[in-house]
């Protein structure tokens, strides 16, 4: 049999917000067979369901419609499928939103939708209390089906993104749902495809390299054995290089085992290599089963919070932000959560105002809207006339605003109804993966079946039930579940940087940022962060793997100091993947950190100095010290 030519997947959307005129851009730019957009994050499910609260028919993003206005029409000219997530925790009503719009423009399109992923109808069993979302997360078969139907448009809401390129996939070569190996080949492409623009140079530690003012959307060609080219339409502007690949295998992932609903991917086994100019291979993905439970993120209204920012300029900046806490503690007595941060972003003798001025960030927390409303904002403007010198804040008092709370546990697969409503309105059940090995452990017996969610015509299931809290709750595209490849990390050593590990080289050192040798991406999971490190040559990858201790890395960040710490290593991608547990608190919708979604922290770390083998430096590294002095090494490498 003919092997089947590879298949063309483009992304046109990385989160609700991204630019609108991406998918005009990626259906014009040149060929494809299916188009994707990723619109779900945590934060975006709290979104849409405060929506939904305030209308039934909505909880989908809207700004898809308004890409499809135009690519609908140019989707059916070119015979582009497209697949979302878009549908967010109402697929059925943006399938029918969809419909109305083809209708309007007089486009025909088949139309369908992937469902069961939302758990709100079962209660407590699942959410607790209070929640306002609760949605597990899917794989891609049910996406398959529905291709397979003859599907032009697949609306899903609550899957795995990278479901959105692994289910087109398994459609295109027909796949079945145990050639781990294929399946865990293309759910790494759809991790590279998921985040939009990040994989073309957008948000990329060696920026300034390249000329990534406006990067293309990026796209996989997949083929039959799982392996994938990341490349991007001729002419658009960004890169596509080995570092710009790894800097999006690395985002919001932990160790070495990617797990999700289909299947598990060994990121330990990816090979990247270059394929030419904007084209990098991806190859030796190794796959294995999936486990028996899915993830479900859970969104809830956690209370109320408001802020106030004061400047202080000039001279005594501490005894200033220390008047203005003592004025405002009778007022702040009794309040659930209190929290002042002083970013000393002021320098002496400044040429403008602006760089004389610190921030000084009250936040403050409570089940009550009215105890942390616009009376205590207030009470903090009305110290106007009345306190420091030079007093003024960056915003008028304002309301109480809601924040919310992200948690996650993880329920049988089996007992989620998993369905795809084709175009004709058939619905089909799909099992969940690997349903005929047998048990993979970790659910127990829950007893007899019951019927399934009112409206379904699945088979009897036993209801979700929580069976564990997740191991880490995921942020913004993230499928994984726990981490893996735990064990033997290097310790020792002592001194920024000073850990050297035997074998790593002699010779002298400079001090400098780490930046200059390691590229790094960090973002959110739930409550905690992740932050990749990687470099280019196997010479500092085998410095940076002997010195970026669990340790070391504590000590460069101290607001990880604290906090649970894990390592992981990832060898063929020259790469580590540190977890920060608790970080940010109850998740990004909180506010719990100045940057909320840690999207900041690798670069951070980049900007941190260290001991590093002056061998390894660029000859002219941008931003090393002004006169970097080499330091002979000691005799085992440790500089004290």
């Amino acid at each position: 049999m003919t092997a089947r030519r590879a298949l063309r997947i483009g992304n046109a959307s990385g989160f609700y917000g991204d630019r609108l005129g991406a998918v005009r851009e990626m259906l014009t730019g040149g060929p494809l067979d299916v188009l994707t957009g990723d619109y779900l994050a945590e934060l975006t499910m709290l979104i849409l369901g405060r929506d939904r609260l305030k209308n039934p028919d909505l909880g989908y993003a809207r700004t898809f419609l308004r890409q499809l206005e135009e690519g609908l029409g140019l989707a059916h000219e070119r015979g582009v499928r497209i697949v979302t997530n878009a549908g967010g925790l109402n697929p059925a009503g943006l399938a029918d939103a969809v419909r109305a719009l083809a209708g309007k423009v007089g486009v025909p399109v088949r139309v369908a939708h992937v469902e069961g992923d939302d758990l709100m109808p079962y209660g407590d069993a699942v959410t607790g209390e209070g929640a306002l979302t609760a949605n597990a997360y899917l794989g891609g078969a049910g996406i398959t089906a529905c291709l397979r139907a003859g599907a032009d448009v697949v609306v899903t809401g609550r899957v795995t993104d990278a479901a959105l390129v692994s289910g087109p996939a398994a459609w295109w070569f027909d796949w079945g749902p145990e050639e781990y190996d294929r399946l865990a080949g293309a759910v790494v492409a759809g991790h590279v495809l998921e985040c939009g623009t990040q994989a073309t140079g957008g948000n990329y530690a060696f920026f300034t390299a390249h000329d990534v003012r406006r990067p293309g959307f990026p796209l996989a060609e997949v083929f039959e054995d799982g392996s994938a080219v990341v490349t991007k339409h001729p002419g658009t502007g960004g890169i596509v290089s080995p570092g710009t690949v790894t800097a999006q295998l690395l985002y919001e992932t932990q160790g070495a085992r990617y797990l999700g609903p289909d299947v598990t991917a060994r990121l330990d086994t990816v090979r990247l290599t270059p394929d030419g100019e904007d084209r990098v291979r991806i190859s030796g993905t190794v796959g294995e089963p999936p486990p028996d439970t899915l993830k479900v993120g859970v969104t809830r209204v956690g209370g109320w919070r408001n802020e106030v920012v004061f400047v202080l300029t000039g001279l005594d900046v501490e005894a200033k932000a220390a008047l203005v806490r003592e004025q405002l503690a009778d007022a702040l007595a009794g309040v659930a959560g209190v929290s002042w941060t002083l970013a000393r972003t002021d320098r002496a003798d400044a040429d403008t105002e602006e760089e004389a001025s610190a921030l000084l960030r009250l936040v403050v927390r409570d089940p009550s809207a009215e105890r942390v409303g616009r009376e205590l904002t207030s009470a903090a403007v009305e110290l106007a006339l009345s306190s420091y010198p030079g007093f003024h804040v960056t915003a008028p008092p304002g309301a109480a605003q809601p924040y919310g709370v992200f948690t996650s546990v993880l329920v049988p697969a089996a007992s989620v109804p998993h369905t795809a409503v084709l175009p004709d309105g058939v619905r089909v059940e799909v099992p969940p993966a690997g349903a005929g090995a047998g048990p993979r452990g970790g659910a127990g017996d829950l007893g007899p079946p019951t019927p399934p969610l009112p409206g379904t015509e699945a088979a009897p299931r036993t209801p979700p039930t929580a069976v564990a809290p997740a191991p880490n709750t995921p942020g913004p595209g993230s499928e994984t579940l726990s981490g893996g490849c735990g064990a033997g990390f290097p310790t020792g050593g002592s001194g920024r940087g000073a850990a050297v590990a035997a074998g790593s080289g002699a010779g002298p050192t400079t001090r400098a940022p780490l930046g200059l040798v390691a590229g790094a991406r960090s973002g959110d999971k739930g409550g905690d962060a992740n932050i990749g490190v990687w470099v280019e040559t196997d010479a500092a990858w085998e410095w940076l793997r002997a010195t970026l201790t669990v340790e070391l890395f504590r000590e460069l960040l101290p607001e990880t100091a604290p906090l649970a710490v894990a390592r992981h290593e990832l060898p063929r991608l020259r790469a580590l993947n540190f977890t920060v547990t608790g970080i940010l608190g109850a998740g990004v919708a909180s506010g719990h950190r100045f940057d909320p979604q840690a999207k900041a922290l690798g670069e951070w770390l980049r900007a941190r100095h260290v001991d590093i083998p002056t061998r390894l430096l660029p000859s002219a590294p941008d931003g090393a010290p002004s006169t970097p002095e080499p330091t002979p090494s000691a005799p085992e490498g440790i500089r004290s």
